[in-house]
């Protein structure tokens, strides 16, 4: 083998020699056919590379469409919420509120005494987004924190419990334009200044007022159908038709024990409400509401009829001063309101408030209310709220006041009030 293959390399290293050099020393025409053919076979490769080259240009060219489809459907999805998937989560709405309060109350005259905590509400907001032009908004809550017929606890109490499951808003609205609106189901009054928003965060004092409580009479809601909008300077307004009160001398014609609740409502005689706003001014709203009932009985009292209220109010923030006024009245027909001075409901409050800081505000009201103010017995209640609220969150609250009261039958409730709230 060592002899062998050497003498087989150099004979290989050879004829290739031979090779080469007979193509260059071949005849003329070989070498011209043999070119020939050579450059018809290097122009159909580059025939074949160009057509390559094409089709691969056009393959690109295809692909950048799709990525740049593929991205503006992606980004279609994120700002519009055309994705099922994406629809549900980005369209739907989770909030609520609650508070708890502490009451030390001292009763005077025959007035009881208060001493409890209470959860006072617990609520869930629930809103979706159907498109920009349609929307739902629900508030469901529970009260006192425990909803059954009486305690059946080892405390052994014994007694009624307070406590209340409401659905208090459940509204379809849609916009008919850029200025004005509508909506129908389940929603609050246009009325006052705490019926609408009334989040603990929102408002001085641990209990809601109690002339917009007992008067207007706040949270009042109902089911109906109402339009709302925005025109001039500043000029809002909202008209709604819905289910009325239901109250009658056995309650004294108090409107808040008429309110329905929207459950199995009566609606032989609807209500009409009418509320104009101003808000041109940044820090200062203006508002006032009309309402007329036809029967404020819903046909179960004949010495009854129709009632209207009539409300007017101001809200004014300039810096850290603040000030809240507010003046109602229910004027009801009929002898039976008549009889027992209950067709004159009045009531009436004025709130200056100051923010000490950005987390600490104190505030005064004055109150003044009658539910029977057309009678000749002492009906008056008068109380004088003062207080601080804490926020260590915009939307968390700490609260604390003093109310005296003073009214004209003497059963007074004098004490410390103490509460805390949120929102989100």
């Amino acid at each position: 083998m060592s002899y062998r293959l050497p003498r087989f390399a150099c004979f290989a290293r050879k004829t290739l020699a031979l090779a080469v050099i007979g193509l260059f020393t071949a005849p003329g025409w070989a070498a011209d056919v043999s070119t020939e053919d050579r450059l018809k076979a290097l122009e159909a490769r580059l025939d074949a590379m160009e057509k390559e080259n094409h089709s691969l240009k056009q393959q690109l060219q295809q692909t950048d469409q799709k990525v740049e489809a593929t991205g503006e459907q992606m980004e279609k999805i994120a700002t519009t919420g055309n994705s099922s998937e994406s629809s549900w989560a980005d369209k739907t709405k989770l909030g609520g509120y609650g508070e708890m309060h502490y009451n030390s109350l001292d009763g005077k005259g025959g007035a009881a005494s208060k001493d409890e905590i209470d959860l006072h509400r617990f609520v869930l907001f629930f809103g979706h987004e159907f498109n920009s032009r349609t929307r739902f908004f629900s508030e469901l809550e529970v009260e006192h924190a425990l909803v059954k017929d009486k305690d059946t606890g080892n405390a052994g109490l014994g007694k009624a419990l307070p406590g209340e499951i409401e659905l208090e808003q459940a509204y379809v609205e849609f916009d008919l334009n850029d200025k004005h609106r509508a909506k129908a189901g389940l929603f609050m009054i246009p009325v006052g200044i705490i019926n609408e928003t009334h989040e603990p965060p929102t408002f001085y004092g641990v209990e809601r007022n109690p002339v917009e409580k007992d008067i207007i009479p706040a949270t009042w809601w109902a089911g109906g159908a109402a339009l709302s909008g925005r025109f001039g300077s500043g000029f809002s307004y909202d008209v709604a038709l819905h289910e009325g009160l239901a109250t009658t001398a056995a309650t004294n014609y108090r409107p808040r024990d008429g309110r329905q609740k929207t459950s199995e409502a009566n609606a032989k005689k609807l209500a009409a409400t009418a509320r104009l706003k101003w808000t041109a001014i940044p820090g200062i709203e203006l508002g006032g509401t009309v309402q007329h009932q036809s029967d404020i009985t819903q046909g179960l009292d004949a010495s009854a009829g129709s009632a209207n209220l009539y409300e007017v109010h101001s809200v004014i923030n300039k810096g850290p001063f603040g000030l809240k006024a507010l003046y109602a009245q229910w004027s009801l027909d009929g002898n039976g309101p008549k009889a027992i001075g209950a067709d004159k409901q009045k009531g009436w409050y004025v709130e200056p408030s100051f923010r000490l800081s950005e987390q600490w505000g104190v505030f005064a009201r004055y109150n003044l209310w009658d539910n029977t103010a057309g009678d000749n017995t002492a009906s008056k209640k008068k109380q004088i709220d003062v207080g601080m609220n804490y926020w260590p969150h915009p939307d968390v609250v700490l609260k604390a006041d003093y109310q005296r009261q003073n009214n004209d039958d003497g059963k007074n409730q004098n004490g410390l009030n103490l509460g805390v709230g949120y929102q989100f």
